[in-house]
């Protein structure tokens, strides 16, 4: 690896910090947010669900710009935006001010983030350059969820919540000063290539009216005429996307990419396994703060166990282990620990002891070090260099549909379950730990479906099946 592909991957890997960092580092200083600004309790939650409805809408779309108008453009633009965006917030006075700070941070990640790996994969073409680049960018996402858990209870004790935001300003100044001279310069194929309109407007708006309606399922059920109603109108929207996709002359997203059934299995598991791990990484918190009773520097330490293993692994094993194996080896072991892992909260008990009960799940989730690295290299095996960025766009955004899914799902029928235990005459502890024992029961078969998935449908990059599909889907 030269320098100037270590300078590259150092500087793609500090955005993705940024992007991670800023979704985790939040939740442990809502308490102090709330307190400060006078949030309601459901306005509270927009400081997050401002953030991801922004993110997981405009992903999809802004990996197709950056194919128009040049990757490096809209990485460098992202960055600015996310900065300029959060010294917003570090210095927001009222509720309205943060989340509208919040929403602008999600549009600049989505602009960023939608386009590494697809800078990515057009620097690191040597197979096993790339499956080193991407270990160690799966790192830096895995570093970057701790970190915020454990750096958000720091900053917010130790100065105020303002600081969980201000951070993020001299690591965007560095990112956009070294990305202008480290990143190669693309020109994009120009509008004339894709600019679909209509499609833009339509899977932007589908995008983000889905992901708000489940955020929102917690409020109002999911059978509720909310929830039903925009559901409805979001699926519709979406399916009239995919539509206009088969029939446009130069399609936002061309539905070629779909023709490898390593790509589209691949984000199709990526959903599943984000789904259950997201959750997860929720729930766990939860019940170590509402059950074990441990504070949130507590929380996030407690926790740490799981980045420092999964993150060693995606750093140290995971590229020799597909470079030897292949991708989909190590991605069926890899959910093997995780499902394990998850089979093991299932039958988590009131008074767990760290060391016997939630540490070894810790180590399990070791298997996240080689399932992201290798999901993220099928994922993108089906694009061309002209389609690296719409690649990298839907990969981020199954992943962002799939976390937003997960964390919805889970949490609502945990709460379900509590509220039924409380019902019967259960104690708080009691009737909560049994909603998080389901929650993690439903995470386990979403794993066992994505293992069946990753075991009867992807295949290496280099099989025959990518093969046949080449002169329509160029694999690298």
């Amino acid at each position: 690896m030269t320098k100037s592909q270590r300078t590259a991957l150092a500087v793609l890997s500090a955005a993705m910090l940024m992007t991670i960092l800023d979704g985790s580092i939040v939740t442990v200083a809502m308490p102090a947010i709330q307190e400060d600004l006078g949030f309601s309790p459901a306005g509270l939650s927009w400081t997050v669900n401002a953030y991801l409805i922004a993110f997981g809408g405009l992903l999809l779309l802004a990996g197709r710009l950056g194919d128009l108008i040049g990757r490096k453009t809209m990485f460098v633009t992202g960055t600015v935006v996310f900065t300029a965006a959060s010294v917003l917030a570090g210095v927001a006075s009222t509720p309205a001010v943060l989340v509208g700070a919040r929403f602008l941070q999600g549009v600049g990640s989505a602009i960023a983030a939608s386009v590494v790996l697809g800078i990515l994969v057009t620097i690191f073409t040597e197979p096993r350059q790339r499956a080193t680049a991407i270990g160690v960018f799966s790192f830096t996402g895995a570093a970057g969820a701790s970190i915020g858990q454990v750096l958000g209870g720091v900053l917010t004790d130790a100065l105020n919540w303002h600081w969980i935001f201000l951070i993020n300003v001299p690591i965007g100044v560095l990112t956009v000063l070294v990305a202008m001279k480290a990143l190669p310069a693309d020109r994009g194929l120009g509008w004339s290539a894709g600019a679909d309109v209509l499609g833009a407007a339509l899977v932007t708006a589908g995008l983000m009216l889905g992901i708000y309606t489940v955020v929102e399922v917690e409020r109002y059920g999911w059978v509720s005429a909310h929830t039903l109603g925009l559901g409805a109108l979001a699926a519709a929207l979406l399916a009239a996307f995919v539509l206009r996709q088969a029939t446009a002359a130069n399609p936002l997203l061309p539905l070629r990419i779909f023709r490898s059934r390593t790509v589209s299995g691949a984000n199709v598991v990526q959903m599943l396994t984000l789904a259950a791990m997201f959750a997860f990484q929720i729930i766990v918190a939860l019940y170590l703060q509402k059950v074990l009773g441990y504070n949130a520097l507590q929380t996030g330490l407690a926790m740490l166990p799981a980045a420092v293993a999964i993150g060693g692994v995606s750093l140290f094993a995971s590229a020799r282990l597909i470079t030897r194996f292949g991708e989909r080896a190590v991605l069926i072991a890899g959910l093997f620990l995780l499902l394990a892992g998850m089979s093991w909260l299932t039958r988590l008990p009131v008074d767990a002891g760290y060391l016997t009960d939630v540490l070894p799940v810790m180590v399990a989730v070791s298997g996240g070090g080689l399932v992201l690295p290798a999901l993220t290299a099928l994922g993108m095996s089906g694009a061309d260099a002209d389609d690296a960025g719409l690649a990298s766009g839907l990969f981020n955004t199954t992943q962002q549909v799939g976390m937003a899914i997960g964390v919805a799902v889970l949490s609502t029928l945990a709460a379900a379950r509590t509220g039924t235990e409380l019902a019967a005459g259960a104690s708080d502890a009691a009737a909560l730990t049994s909603g998080y024992r389901l929650a993690f029961t439903v995470a386990a078969g979403l794993l066992a479906a994505a293992l069946v998935i990753g075991v009867t449908v992807l295949r290496n990059r280099h099989t025959s099946e990518d093969a046949s599909v080449a002169q329509a889907v160029p694999v690298f």
